[in-house]
């Protein structure tokens, strides 16, 4: 934790806008309104860490026989509870703290594509988007400036672009090099990813240097993490209090405009922020959560839940996952985040489509020290070993679709508390069968490679052992009828009219596309439509 924690936690005077949430998506519209001019304020649950801390993270991370969480999560302030068909493990998923879930975020940034915003209208499945792939295209441009996004036009199946990635795309791995033959006698075709780091130096900095700790962790800071637009927010004005946990929203008599945010610092105080405009941004699981706990007699089952939607409709992506061993050098965990991928099999032209994002995976297998920690083996012999069975294996991932469903929900606990007495997250989430055959279907094309590589396949994620990808979507979905959605297409509140909410949690569908670049594209256009109110 850095020493530049807030010392002055008390609210701001005047406030024009009141951000809760200091990850991605709020830090990005911090830094918009506050260079605009506007006076704002954010507020985050969570600590600051100390970048110049971010290297012996690393060598925790790496080191055998780490116990405590590597960015604090756990304990009653986190506590949660699970009581869908499938587990949900959230707190391996996010980071409480100024940066949020960037700080170990593996960094691809990639746009959904244009059939994404249409399933209902073009394939008669799941529900349209109100607005268009057309209607994010500069804002997309945009996020992808603002993290300083490395890419290349090779994707044949990627969405019309109007210029350039802003940084050179990252080269093909040398195990890449290996899945190009195989994916061409299979008939797969391969292209680069766009990735949120730096592939050359810039003002904000360094190039990647190849650490291959980007999740949980990049020490070198080449990696885009939302601390870049928290530090250009302060520098514009802004306050940015961290360990400040909002308890609640409070409105007006009338229940038309959010009067103040009730934040507890820690000392047990409470305080109250007010503002003209306040936007939501603490993600696809707190946003609800904190609308929930809002209630009140004009609205009794949340705020801004006159629809019943806040807190359903909940989405991530599953991973599917095939693995093994070569007999001849992969090279892996030289590289850190993958660096070719498929979207071959993403969009279709029937109501068959559930898409797949297909993965080449650069970290395959275990590092040398977990062969060792597992080896009985000393000294010549354990090396041998190392030699032997480290840089061998070979893997392939996938991000596969789910379709919205409103019985898999955030909803609040009702037997346990937090740290402040308020109930904790409950995540009911399931897997419909037409998820699990999209899972089996990306096994299939997974197995397929690694046959045609000669790979001796010793693992499988499949639909029954399968996971999330920790991409929280769909809990206070985007729409133009108040009855059945949370958010307008500018992303304010049907019921509120000065209350916004930024982040996944507005999507109506989840493709198959890591989701933080379609965020930020909807928080950067979040903030025009708060300015423009101002």
């Amino acid at each position: 934790m850095s020493a530049s924690s807030s010392e002055d936690r008390t609210p701001s005077r005047n406030a024009d806008v009141c951000v809760v949430g200091a990850g991605p998506a709020g830090a990005l519209v911090a830094a918009k309104l506050s260079a605009a001019g506007h006076d704002v304020v954010v507020l985050d649950a969570g600590p600051r860490f100390d970048p110049d801390e971010h290297e012996q993270r690393m060598e925790t991370h790496l080191r055998p026989g780490k116990t405590e969480p590597l960015w604090g999560m756990g304990g009653e302030r986190d506590d949660y509870s699970t009581s869908g068909e499938q587990p949900y493990p959230l707190n391996a998923a996010r980071v409480k703290g100024i940066g949020g879930s960037t700080l170990h975020w593996q960094g691809m940034v990639m746009r959904m594509h244009e059939q994404d915003f249409r399933l209902d209208s073009e394939l008669g499945v799941a529900d349209d988007w109100p607005i268009s792939y057309d209607d994010l295209r500069p804002y997309y441009a945009a996020a992808e400036e603002a993290f300083s996004v490395a890419g290349a036009s090779d994707n044949p199946f990627a969405p019309p672009r109007e210029q350039p990635h802003p940084l050179p795309v990252f080269p093909p791995s040398y195990s890449d090099s290996l899945f190009a033959e195989a994916c061409e006698e299979v008939g797969i075709t391969t292209h680069s990813v766009p990735n949120a780091r730096n592939s050359e130096p810039t003002d904000d900095a360094s190039a990647c240097v190849g650490y291959g700790t980007c999740k949980p962790v990049c020490p070198s800071g080449a990696k885009y993490d939302a601390t870049r637009h928290i530090d250009a927010a302060e520098a514009n004005g802004a306050r940015v209090l961290d360990q400040a946990p909002v308890q609640r929203l409070e409105h007006d008599a009338d229940g038309e405009t959010v009067t103040a945010a009730v934040y507890v610092t820690p000392d047990g105080t409470d305080h109250r922020q007010t503002a003209d405009e306040f936007v939501l941004a603490a993600g696809g699981v707190e946003t609800p959560r904190l609308l929930l706990l809002s209630a009140s007699e004009q609205y009794p089952d949340g705020l801004a839940n006159s629809s019943g939607a806040v807190g359903r409709y909940f989405m991530d992506h599953l991973f599917a996952g095939v693995g093994g061993r070569l007999d001849e050098p992969t090279r892996q965990k030289h590289v850190g985040f993958n660096t070719t991928e498929s979207h071959q099999f993403y969009d279709r032209e029937d109501d068959s489509r559930s898409a797949i994002k297909l993965e080449f995976l650069n970290y395959a297998g275990p590092a040398p020290v977990d062969i060792a920690l597992g080896a009985e083996e000393f000294g010549d012999a354990l090396l041998s070993r190392i030699r032997e069975e480290y840089g061998t294996h070979i893997a392939m991932g996938a991000l596969v679709e789910q379709y919205p469903h409103p019985e898999n929900c955030i909803r609040l606990d009702p037997e346990r508390t937090d740290d402040h007495g308020n109930p904790i997250p409950d995540v009911v989430w399931s897997l419909d069968d037409r998820t699990k055959r999209t899972i089996r279907r990306a096994n299939e094309i997974q197995r397929s490679v690694l046959e045609s590589l000669g790979a001796d396949i010793d693992w499988v994620v499949g639909p029954d052992n399968t996971g999330p990808a920790y991409h929280h979507m769909g809990t206070t979905r985007m729409g133009t009828d108040p009855s059945a959605s949370v958010v307008s297409p500018d992303c304010r509140t049907h019921d509120l009219s000065n209350l916004s909410i930024a982040g996944s949690s507005t999507f109506v569908t989840g493709g198959a596309m890591n989701p933080t670049l379609t965020l930020a594209a909807l928080s950067l256009k979040a903030a025009d439509a708060v300015a423009s109110r101002l």
